[in-house]
């Protein structure tokens, strides 16, 4: 065995895989709850090459740095007060101007119990940004939501990534 083999060995190097290179993100906020880290899971994107990266819960976390094209999925807060449907964590990671630069689209969760305040987040955000808003979802979503997501997901960045 060659001294490079060795050296690959030792540092942990694994076998290739059939995972496909990153082709995008997604950018997820989840309160402690976890429903929306739940949701992002079930979809399993590292399984088709996107990676996903989640917004710290609290102020004392260290900021998240996102340098690669983005959607974020961000649940609504404020029960049925738009003014208050972002939340802050996420409008702190995007007062950062480097990562509201690599923001493509967003995807909002909500509660239809709010009426027009339902997925107000993305809306927000979306309008904010001047990214579209890809997809709605209620409360944790659905097994058709989590599939609409993940195939809806792979399209847009082989889009933007030809």
């Amino acid at each position: 065995m060659s001294v490079a083999a060795d050296a690959a060995d030792i540092a942990g190097a694994a076998e290739p895989t059939d995972t496909p290179d990153p082709n995008g993100a997604v950018v997820y906020f989840s309160s402690a709850s976890g429903n929306t880290q739940r949701f992002v899971e079930n979809c399993r994107l590292d399984d088709i090459g996107i990676n996903t990266y989640r917004i710290p819960l609290r102020a004392n976390e260290p900021a998240l740095a996102v340098r690669e094209p983005y959607v974020l999925i961000v649940p609504t807060y404020g029960g049925g007060d738009v003014r208050k449907a972002v939340p802050i964590q996420v409008k702190r990671f995007l007062n950062d101007p480097d990562n509201r630069s690599w923001i493509r689209g967003v995807i909002a969760s909500g509660n239809t119990n709010f009426g027009e305040a339902y997925a107000a987040a993305g809306r927000i955000v979306s309008a904010k940004c001047q990214v579209p808003l890809l997809f709605t979802f209620e409360l944790m979503g659905t097994s058709e939501d989590v599939d609409k997501t993940r195939s809806g997901l792979a399209r847009f960045f082989a889009g933007i990534n030809p």
